[in-house]
């Protein structure tokens, strides 16, 4: 297998919309093509930067479909293709493959409270819906209720198609858990580091890149940050996150989401119109221009000291 390709800087892809609010192609492909030029490794398209659970199963094929249009043969490119039910993750993960991503991801299905065998069960019938493509386990404990345990990694070890985890939980060390299980296991396998704030902790703990949705705000930061660390300069790696830091407390200030404020702040730093995001998730209010203005402020002073 080739690991290598998986390591390094992952933006979490944001959901691209028009004024009307329906994914934008044109906007998609626009967006990849900037992060391609601030020089990411690859893309992780469709999770929760992608408001995943808020679009349909079309929407989620037309943007992969535009994401690799731009990307294919370019930057490695991991889908996320879960769904709270398995036919339509399966649907997804057929359609990701067709495409000739490099991986598909999935988070554990929520709301239910399901038994480690369901959940095995549930993410092992999504990849044999892919069989030639690289699975990556999802773990976001905080978010989907469930938590990757030894037992169900070990239990996802045996396929092997499983190359990873994109780790967002909050506990640092359990990257260094997943890595140690894995060789337990004979198998090797990548680890994302998923908090954005704590990049480099999970990189010196052993993480081989990250995925984040902070990364798409300020890519050449993160891109830095992660060369800084790949030479040892951990003096100013520690500089530079602490920096990182302050546009992250900024963004998720606002009353409205995060990636709303993100996708303004690209108006500003970029000249991409993203569009805002999708009901339930709450759009900026009259209040959150002062957040969007210190978020663009802060990125750029960051770039200016640091690129």
């Amino acid at each position: 297998m080739n690991l290598e390709k998986y390591k390094g800087i992952f933006p979490a892809f944001y959901a691209c919309y028009d004024s009307t609010g329906s994914v934008s192609a044109e906007a998609t492909k626009k967006y990849v093509e900037y992060l391609i030029e601030k020089g990411v490794n690859g893309l992780y398209v469709g999770g929760s930067s992608g408001e995943c659970i808020y679009l349909s199963v079309e929407e989620r094929k037309k943007t992969l479909e535009a994401v690799m249009e731009v990307a294919r043969g370019r930057i490695a490119i991991i889908a996320h293709v879960a769904c709270n039910n398995t036919e339509d993750s399966r649907e997804l993960a057929r359609h990701a493959e067709s495409l000739g991503v490099d991986a598909i991801a999935a988070i554990p299905p929520i709301y239910f409270k399901l038994p480690e065998r369901a959940i095995a069960k549930y993410w092992n019938d999504i990849s044999d819906a892919a069989p030639n493509t690289d699975f990556v386990i999802y773990n976001i404990p905080q978010l989907a209720g469930v938590s990757l345990t030894l037992s169900l990694f070990d239990e996802m070890l045996k396929n092997p198609r499983v190359i990873g985890v994109k780790n967002s939980s909050m506990p640092i060390q359990d990257i260094q858990m997943f890595k140690r299980q894995a060789a337990i296991n004979k198998r090797e396998i990548v680890v994302f580091n998923g908090p954005d704030e704590q990049f480099v902790g999970g990189r010196l703990i052993g993480a081989d890149g990250g995925i984040g949705g902070t990364y798409g705000v300020m890519p050449e930061l993160f891109v830095k940050l992660n060369a800084l660390l790949e030479a040892g300069n951990f003096e100013n790696a520690g500089k530079l996150q602490s920096d990182i830091n302050e546009v992250i407390y900024t963004m998720c200030s606002a009353n409205g989401n995060m990636y709303a404020v993100a996708k303004a702040a690209l108006i500003e730093l970029a000249g991409l119109r993203l569009g805002g995001v999708r009901a339930p998730l709450l759009n900026l209010s009259e209040e959150d221009k002062a957040v969007v203005d210190k978020t663009v402020y802060l990125v750029a002073k960051a770039i200016e000291k640091w690129i």
